[in-house]
């Protein structure tokens, strides 16, 4: 038997003759249920709004997207196209042609970037779940689709074929520009606004989406080129094979991103806040958390006689330090169980009954993750082990003798 763990017990569960001991035992075991339920909730919380963030991202973004390592444009011919078709794990591709335009309407001007995307890209990516008014342009008709903002800066309006909205570009070349007359400056065309599309601030300026062959008309490209090849994969498809035979197919050096690749900055924004909250919520943790400490040398002093008796019997100065740092161990785990048990329940009535809301039709995001759970349990075990052990430190030849 582990002597010292056996009278840990016995302190903890029997009631000091002292009351205001007690009360500070309760006290401090209370701060650590709340120092837990806290950070748990938070981290909860804050999974919840990380997804939340990301869940509008994340429907825009492929699964794997190909871009070329250097200048803009990557050669796929008609005979690497079907090899990528026969890729094993890849359901369908889309090409796509992007380049920086100036946008004009009834003297307004905007820069985007043109998106042109093919047929299959509706499979690639969801476009009803972004579409926000009207619908989706068609092929071969001189349409596109703009974002929410775009559209506010241009005051446009969809359908209205009576005035056309004008891209430019500037013609390939070199040397510097002498002439005054644009249209040997910049290739123009005109489309008319079949619809709006909504994903977040940044992304509602920033694309104009067409089809691919109007795109290719207006940059001058000819079949073979194309900006970015953007994948959607088969569920459980080994996404390292499909990247070497993607990289085998293509004949120039291309880059490969997975969704969190493409985002790579959101992401790393998102985990370093995450990272902050953590450390912020568990230094207030563990300021309630050193009331254990404070508890366990109230009950050093006040069991003094018992130690000199403990001593008297053989037990070593190490084995009563020990004696009391268990309970204090014990009095940490005590709360950290209770307190993970209420965030648990607060967290899972949230989900499902969204009590606390954001506004009046959307409940407070949060999402139940057990690592959360077990980030909690070490980091109040840690930091209770931590302050019992320095109390249990106080116990000295001096105070025996």
């Amino acid at each position: 038997m582990n002597f010292p763990l056996y009278i840990a017990k016995r302190y903890l569960y029997s009631k000091s003759s002292k009351n205001a001991v007690n009360i500070i035992s309760r006290i401090a075991v209370s701060a650590v249920v709340v120092g837990a339920m806290a950070l748990f909730i938070v981290l909860s919380g804050f999974a919840g709004l990380r997804d939340f963030s990301l869940e509008f991202t994340n429907v825009f973004d492929s699964d794997l997207k190909v871009i070329p390592e250097s200048g803009k444009i990557i050669e796929l011919s008609q005979a690497n196209t079907d090899k990528l078709k026969a890729i094993p794990g890849v359901a369908v591709f889309s090409k796509t042609i992007e380049e920086r335009v100036s946008l004009q309407y009834k003297g307004r001007n905007h820069i985007a970037f043109i998106k042109g995307v093919d047929k299959d890209y509706e499979k690639v990516t969801p476009v009803d779940s972004i579409l926000f008014l009207s619908k989706w342009f068609e092929a071969g008709m001189d349409e596109a689709v703009i974002g929410t903002i775009t559209a506010n800066k241009l005051s446009i309006s969809v359908n209205d074929y009576a005035n056309l909205l004008d891209v430019y570009v500037p013609k390939p070349g070199t040397g510097q520009i002498t002439a005054l007359d644009l249209s040997t400056i910049f290739n123009k065309k005109s489309l008319v606004v079949s619809g709006m599309y909504s994903v977040n601030e940044e992304l509602d300026s920033k694309y104009i989406f067409t089809d691919i062959d109007f795109a290719r008309d207006l940059l001058s490209l000819d079949s073979t080129k194309v900006s970015s090849v953007e994948f959607k994969l088969q569920p459980g498809a080994d996404e390292a094979k499909i990247r070497e035979e993607i990289t085998a197919i293509l004949p120039t050096e291309v880059i490969i991103k997975n969704r969190i690749q493409q985002n790579d900055a959101l992401y790393k924004m998102l985990n370093a806040e995450n990272l902050f909250v953590y450390i912020f919520v568990s230094l207030i943790a563990a300021i309630a958390i050193f009331n254990i400490a404070g508890t366990i040398i109230m009950m050093i002093l006040e069991k003094k006689g018992n130690i000199k008796t403990m001593i008297s019997m053989g037990l070593t100065i190490n084995e009563v330090r020990r004696i009391f740092f268990f309970e204090g161990f014990l009095m940490t785990l005590i709360g950290a169980t209770i307190g993970l048990l209420l965030g648990v329940i607060t967290v899972l009535l949230q989900l499902q009954y969204g009590f606390i809301p954001i506004t009046a039709t959307l409940p407070y995001p949060v999402r139940f993750e057990f690592i959360n759970i077990l980030i909690v349990f070490v980091t109040i075990a840690a930091l209770g082990g931590l302050a019992s052990k320095i109390a249990s430190r106080r116990i000295t030849e001096r105070l025996v003798a």
